[in-house]
């Protein structure tokens, strides 16, 4: 280790440092602020990624203060400020066999920002956005917050997330990228024109299609992404809440829902017409025995300030599941999935979001070249399982809950969405043992071949990610 770190002085001068866990008195009022843990290379949005439960023996270190190890943090870290730093990072990882973890943010739901032993490639210092005529470049640093700031200022809006501190240009576009405008604008990767990044060897003409849904962190470090935008509009958005304590109800709730779809471009006509619009929906849901309405609000404004968030919730464990559901399946038998919802409540599952951003645009955009994986082209539902736990927990329930999807949630789900169903490699489950499948399909062939052409050994691994398969869990050994 003396060698690595006479060799990490002399390449990184003063941009490398062992990453600090954000804790002590200096940091509670900040801890669940997914803003402020962006700006720690060591930190995630979900602390149990930083916790190194499978490690022998476990290495935690939990806010209470009762212990503290290096867990999955990094070693070491490079908050990269140029695309020579990131290049002089990659080479020395190359040169000495260190595993390359690559952070924008920290959102990443899937434990990818972080890494055992490894070191940490921070890109938050890439807040560069730029418009010009319909494209839009972003660093790779940029949050979705700052796109929506922007856009509005342009007269523009961009496919983005529904979250402060997703970074369009870091895993969430590899990953697809899923937006409450998709089914109208189709997916992140969909809009995606150019990326600068830096590599782990050769050219890197065939990694743009991979860039486009082939998965976050496999392929480099994103430097900056050019996007198509498009003029901003005035939006109506509708905030309704509705209770039961009858579990039977839910699957009958679905049927109304079945209808339910994204529409654009209301101009004027705002939130009466909205109100309207809704009105079937709301009177058929209310008809049921015991549903009632808690709230209903509408607001009416440029989409860029619909899509806008403060901050982010962090600072808690919490691991997903997901499958994306066929349009035919929720079309043709809307009340079993309000059966499955029921089913997953039932199974344990503390948060259940069926979410609709396919459909529409992004089944158009089927023919698009890029790695998204076919079944986004014949979804109507991204459904999400969370499950969640305390620090008090024993790592006997920790380890029921982490595989509580893949064990308990997921044959439940099969009921919708069938046997070897796709999934959003950005909001699922790391422990998904047919990733290669479940993530990219027919799609992970060609995916392989480039990973093998561009990242010979192995540079960039993660979790259920290109190439995992050939690593132990840790992507520390090959098997």
């Amino acid at each position: 280790m003396r060698r690595y770190l006479d060799a990490w002085s002399l390449w990184f001068h003063q941009r490398n440092f062992a990453p600090p866990l954000p804790g002590g008195a200096c940091t509670d009022d900040q801890w669940g602020s997914a803003l402020f843990r962006s700006t720690i290379p060591g930190a995630m949005d979900q602390v149990n990624w930083e916790q190194g439960y499978d490690l022998s023996p476990p290495s935690l270190c939990l806010r209470n203060g009762t212990t503290c190890g290096q867990g999955d943090v990094p070693l070491y870290a490079v908050e990269a400020a140029t695309v020579t730093d990131i290049q002089a990072a990659v080479k020395f990882s190359s040169v000495h066999n260190l595993r390359v973890a690559v952070k924008s943010s920290g959102h990443d739901l899937l434990g990818r920002s972080t890494a055992p032993s490894s070191l940490l490639i921070h890109t938050h210092k890439f807040q560069n956005i730029s418009f010009a005529g319909s494209t839009m470049t972003v660093g790779s640093g940029v949050y979705a917050q700052t796109v929506y700031e922007q856009g509005k200022a342009n007269g523009k809006i961009a496919v983005g997330a529904v979250a402060a501190t997703v970074c369009l240009g870091g895993g969430w576009v590899q990953g697809a990228g899923h937006s409450a405008l998709s089914p109208a604008l189709g997916l992140g990767a969909d809009n995606a024109l150019e990326f600068e990044i830096v590599v782990a060897s050769g050219g890197a003409t065939q990694v743009f299609y991979a860039l486009r849904g082939g998965g976050a962190g496999s392929w480099g470090v994103i430097v900056s992404a050019t996007f198509h935008v498009y003029p901003t509009f005035n939006a109506t958005s509708s905030l309704i809440f509705l209770a039961t304590e009858n579990n039977t109800v839910l699957g009958s709730l679905a049927t109304p829902a079945r209808s339910a779809r994204l529409r654009l471009g209301l101009g004027e006509r705002g939130a009466l017409y909205s109100k309207e619009l809704l009105a079937p929906f709301l009177n058929a849901s209310l008809a049921l025995p015991g549903v009632s309405l808690l709230s209903q609000n509408f607001t009416y404004g440029d989409i860029n300030d619909a899509l806008f968030q403060d901050d982010d919730s962090a600072g808690f464990n919490v691991v997903f599941g997901s499958r994306l559901i066929p349009a035919a399946t929720y079309r043709d038998s809307p009340s079993t999935v309000g059966e499955v919802f029921k089913k997953l409540l039932e199974s344990g599952a503390t948060e259940i979001l069926g979410l609709m951003v396919a459909g529409g645009k992004v089944a158009e955009n089927a023919n698009i070249s890029s790695a998204v994986h076919p079944a986004w082209r014949t979804a109507k539902m991204h459904l999400l399982t969370a499950g969640t736990w305390d620090d008090s927990a024993s790592l006997a329930e920790i380890d029921q809950i982490r595989h509580l999807f893949q064990k308990v949630q997921l044959p439940i789900i099969e009921e919708i969405a069938g046997p070897n169903a796709g999934a959003y490699s950005n909001e699922a489950d790391v422990l998904e043992p047919n990733f290669q499948t479940t993530f990219f399909g027919p799609n992970y062939g060609k995916l392989s071949a480039i990973k093998n052409t561009y990242d010979p050994n192995d540079l960039f691994i993660v979790g259920a990610g290109v190439g995992s398969e050939r690593w132990d869990e840790w992507g520390l050994c090959r098997v």
